[in-house]
């Protein structure tokens, strides 16, 4: 996979997830950041490192994102025991990321 690919893939899942479990502590995080509560909107001015990218901004150097938990879609090779069979099975598993308010980044030259 290239990582255009992995910055689409994950900018498509910040902007497409429907958990609302992250917001207290994306609101917390960033308040306690020194940024407005009103200026902060996840899936819209926070993302993750990968998506900025994708959306065409870095994040600055020395910047600290705010810690979230999320699920992220896997794939695993099982074998059948009985046939010996090698199947797909896809699954989601949890993860950390941290993500970054939209202040925190800089357009790419």
């Amino acid at each position: 996979m290239t990582q255009t690919e992995i910055r689409q893939q994950a900018l498509d899942r910040a902007r497409s997830g429907q958990a609302l479990t992250n917001y207290p502590a994306i609101l917390t995080g960033f308040i306690e950041k020194g940024i407005p509560e009103a200026e902060i909107r996840p899936r819209e001015n926070v993302f993750t490192f990968q998506a900025w990218k994708a959306l065409g901004r870095s994040v600055c150097k020395g910047e600290h994102g705010v810690k979230v938990h999320t699920f992220v879609p896997m794939t695993a090779e099982v074998k059948d025991a009985e046939t010996g069979e090698v199947k797909v099975k896809a699954y989601s598993g949890p993860r950390t990321t941290t993500v970054f308010h939209v202040s925190q980044t800089e357009v790419r030259a």
